[in-house]
């Protein structure tokens, strides 16, 4: 699991109006209606964000992560993995009870896509067409975002903190979207020299790709709580922040240029 039942993200480095925030219905490419949180904040929308959850689905800790990328000036939704074998949510979020192990092997990309694909269009259409959407995922959806700059969605770059390499699969070697690999150095689940050996091979196929190790961080130090690890995790925004600033400077004028 990825975070504790109370974890909760730390708060960007600046910091903004929320004008909206609630939970929403996404109706995906495949008819499927997903659980999911929107929050956006005040003024002109320059980039968007989808959160990929961890193993858990549309948990606190990501309706919370949503606010705090809108606090930062990023419309954002978070999206629920599950609806297709565990059904809708209960009250759209997913509890400390909900059996994850069970369906996380069901969840397929083509269906964590389409989801993203549903996300990307809400976004599109709260703000406007030719939005840059990045998504940034944890764990089990930050394996699914390193995928996903394999570019055949809609999206400027992806993010991923502590994914899996081997759950990438092929994928890596048709990688072109920018990438930034957020690594825990003592991350019990897969080696540092895994993560920086896909970075290697992204890069080869084409992808602009940065990677943060953070030394001795362990798997989510992205805490609030984790007073140990606040200078990672504020490094970690940072970072974060700057892919978005830089992919809303280069905002397509098309609405199909980032697709």
């Amino acid at each position: 699991m990825c975070h504790d039942v109370d974890s909760r993200p730390p708060a960007p480095p600046r910091s903004g109006a929320v004008v909206e925030r609630g939970l929403l219905t996404l109706t995906s490419e495949d008819g499927t209606d997903v659980d999911a949180a929107f929050a956006a904040p005040a003024g002109e929308a320059r980039a968007g964000v989808v959160v990929l959850p961890d193993v858990r689905g549309l948990h606190p800790y990501y309706v919370a992560l949503a606010e705090r990328f809108a606090e930062a000036g990023f419309p954002t939704v978070a999206i629920d993995y599950y609806a297709r074998t565990a059904g809708r949510a209960g009250q759209g979020v997913r509890d400390q009870d909900f059996d994850w192990q069970t369906h996380m092997p069901q969840a397929t990309a083509e269906g964590i896509d389409g989801d993203t694909a549903a996300a990307v269009a809400h976004l599109r259409g709260r703000t406007r067409p030719d939005l840059p959407v990045v998504t940034v995922g944890f764990c089990f959806g930050g394996s699914n975002a390193w995928r996903q700059a394999e570019g055949t969605l809609p999206l400027a770059a992806t993010v991923g903190f502590y994914g899996r390499p081997q759950a990438v699969g092929d994928s890596a070697g048709a990688a072109r979207l920018p990438v930034l690999m957020v690594i825990a150095g003592d991350d019990r689940a897969t080696p540092v020299a895994d993560q920086l050996a896909l970075a290697e091979t992204m890069r080869a196929a084409g992808a602009d790709v940065e990677t943060a190790v953070y030394d001795g961080a362990p798997h989510s130090f992205f805490d609030r709580a984790s007073d140990q690890w606040a200078e990672a995790s504020a490094d970690a925004w940072r970072r974060v922040l700057a892919l978005l600033d830089r992919v809303a400077g280069s905002a397509p004028t098309g609405a199909g240029a980032a697709s």
